[in-house]
């Protein structure tokens, strides 16, 4: 493999000017910068980023670490922040916890290990305790799609309690008075945080708690939905309306529905969150409280940028909370209850 030396030697000229044509090319004449671009081209020389980082203590990589990357919502968030980081010059490595605590802590280790330059994350341990050792490496980190309770590190989320009030309270407008909520596992504060929001949209229509039934799963996939059909169909006093907590337990409710024979929403209507791109394109549209997936990732990757730029000094840490849309489909526009 040719190293700077070889460059050096082929070109006639010293180390130095061929790592000033590479770092900082305004500093060498047009003349040399021509000739050494030319060997460059020739040998087919790298330059090795590892020996960069060493040098300058952190790399020109940001991680990103997802709770679940096959769900289509942290793809879009993925989408933003790689926009942001190549606009800056860096790349993202993206990572995929599972939900697992412990493979978060995994990954968490191997950014240290690498120095990468920062990381954005969804934390998968409701403790806190992966990130918390995290810090002593001195790694800035910022939260995405979670809501920091202190300040001592940057994130940006979506109102999820404003999100479950739209959520529900357009099913109240549709008529509906018996609900039920489909979850993931309790401890994500979103699930918690969006049937909040839709027990305050029931309390605003004088209707007790007890009109709000739940359904809680152990993921939050399209298998899980199905599972979760299933469990609603053979509810006494079936309710006449859902809302799930992404748009991938919805579908797999609406799968479970449809195989039943129950028409939606003449006889239940549903409601997703996130509305991402499948939600319009199912068999009944569906309707679904939209997250600014996108712009959550550029916004997250933008302010790790600034943390970690040449005025990280006058960096101070922001809690950005972004406002959620209700997208109404064919899935609740039908029959009032």
């Amino acid at each position: 493999m040719m190293g700077i030396k070889d460059v050096a030697r082929q070109a006639g000229v010293s180390v130095g000017t061929v790592s000033n044509v590479i770092n900082r090319p305004d500093m060498v004449s047009e003349q040399t910068r021509t000739r050494v671009l030319e060997v460059i081209d020739q040998l087919g020389y790298v330059r090795s980023e590892s020996a960069r980082q060493l040098r300058a203590g952190h790399s020109r990589i940001i991680a990103l670490l997802v709770l679940d990357m096959a769900n289509p919502f942290f793809v879009d968030v993925a989408s933003g922040a790689e926009r942001a980081a190549r606009e800056a010059g860096l790349g993202v490595m993206l990572c995929n916890s599972a939900g697992s605590a412990t493979e978060e802590a995994e990954y968490l280790s191997l950014f240290a290990e690498h120095r990468v330059r920062g990381v954005l994350v969804t934390p998968a341990d409701a403790t806190g305790r992966n990130l918390d050792a995290f810090r002593r490496h001195d790694i800035p980190f910022v939260f995405v799609d979670r809501v920091v309770p202190t300040a001592s590190a940057c994130s940006v989320s979506v109102d999820d309690i404003a999100g479950g009030r739209l959520a529900a309270g357009h099913l109240l407008d549709q008529g509906h008075r018996r609900l039920v909520y489909v979850s993931g596992p309790m401890h994500l504060t979103q699930c918690r945080d969006r049937r909040t929001g839709a027990l305050d949209a029931l309390a605003a229509a004088g209707l007790p708690p007890e009109a709000l039934s739940h359904i809680e799963t152990d993921r939050l996939d399209v298998a899980a939905g199905r599972d979760a059909g299933a469990r609603l169909l053979g509810m006494a006093g079936r309710p006449t309306a859902v809302f799930c907590a992404n748009d991938l337990l919805a579908l797999g409710v609406l799968q479970a529905l449809y195989a039943a024979g129950v028409a939606v929403p003449q006889e239940l209507a549903l409601v997703g969150y996130d509305d991402i791109e499948f939600a319009a394109a199912a068999a009944v549209p569906l309707t679904s409280v939209r997250q600014p997936a996108h712009r959550m990732g550029r916004t997250a990757a933008e302010l790790l940028i600034a943390e970690t730029g040449d005025h990280a000094g006058d960096h101070r840490h922001q809690q950005i909370v972004l406002q959620p849309e209700l997208v109404v489909r064919g899935s609740t526009l039908g029959k009032q209850r």
